[in-house]
């Protein structure tokens, strides 16, 4: 009876099992609300992180327009031909030329002076979109932030930003040296003004309540600056970014096209001479990408400098 009772204690759990249980049920309960919450707390590898970006319903739905766009591009160039249309090349045909290693205009993915161009339009569009952002973001801010400022310096701002920046290319050409200034001056002015007015209006969108928080936290002007006003204009400036980068683009293929004699925009102006269709196309659809790549990166880095936009509003 004895040896009985033993063999029953010891398949009876004690209080150190029952804890041991419990804290599995625990695990196992959390591990099932990670996964119903679409989380993990598993560390996910850059690898993982892609295949989920590229299975996400927003990629499948991207990829499903442009491949809609490609296939009314091809109807209406190859298989229904409407009048003038007879000019523009099909998807197919700029494809084939796209990867060819001897394409017939001479431009494509295995020839260097295809990569020459795209590398003297990238530096050329960096370059003015950090200038705009040295001279834009600055100003911006100086005419949200002090009235006096505003009332001198707004009236100039608004008398020059509807000058279109292709104006602006006989004054660049005749007061700056060489060909690489003119063209980056147009490309920044588009971007400059952009700039200024996303900043500006970042600032006025602040809530008054931070400024008088801060008074009674007895801030100095200058962490007023830095505290308030530059995090309370991030979402407008980076709004403001995005734009001047896709109008940077733009305007350097008419800056290009005017004052250039190398880049995306000059070859799109010197296959239009030699009437090589194939390149014209090649050059814009090489524009598109690029603009689109720049203004995605401008995104992602918005999103990680206002990461604190979405906890507050209970997004992540």
């Amino acid at each position: 009876m004895a040896e009985n009772f033993v063999d029953m204690n010891l398949k009876c759990p004690g209080p150190g099992a029952a804890a041991d249980g419990q804290r599995s049920a625990n695990d196992a309960l959390d591990e099932a609300l990670l996964r119903a919450a679409g989380w993990s707390d598993k560390p996910v590898g850059l690898m993982d992180r892609l295949m989920r970006k590229v299975r996400s319903a927003r990629t499948m739905r991207g990829i499903a327009g442009i491949s809609v766009f490609f296939v009314v591009w091809y109807f209406f160039t190859a298989v229904v031909i409407p009048p003038r249309f007879e000019f523009i090349p099909n998807p197919v045909y700029l494809f084939m030329q796209w990867i060819s290693p001897t394409p017939e205009s001479g431009v494509s993915l295995f020839t260097p002076v295809y990569y020459q161009h795209i590398l003297v339009s990238t530096a050329r569009v960096y370059a003015a979109f950090f200038l705009a952002i040295i001279l834009g973001v600055p100003l911006g801010l100086m005419l949200g932030w002090n009235r006096t400022f505003r009332n001198m310096v707004f009236p100039i701002v608004e008398l020059l930003r509807p000058i279109p920046p292709l104006a602006w290319v006989p004054l660049a050409v005749l007061l700056l040296a060489g060909i690489e200034l003119p063209v980056i001056f147009v490309t920044m002015m588009a971007g400059f003004f952009a700039t200024i007015l996303n900043s500006y209006l970042g600032v006025l969108s602040i809530n008054h309540t931070y400024f008088r928080a801060a008074s009674c936290l007895g801030f100095s002007r200058w962490q007023v600056l830095m505290r308030v006003v530059v995090p309370g204009a991030l979402p407008f400036i980076f709004t403001g970014l995005q734009i001047a980068m896709g109008v940077a683009w733009f305007s350097l293929v008419g800056g290009e096209i005017i004052a250039g004699k190398s880049g995306l925009g000059f070859l799109i102006f010197d296959a239009y001479q030699n009437v090589q269709l194939s390149n014209i196309f090649i050059a814009m659809i090489t524009l598109g990408t690029l603009g689109y790549a720049s203004s995605a990166m401008i995104r992602k880095v918005g999103d990680m400098l206002m990461s604190w936009q979405s906890k507050e509003r209970g997004n992540t």
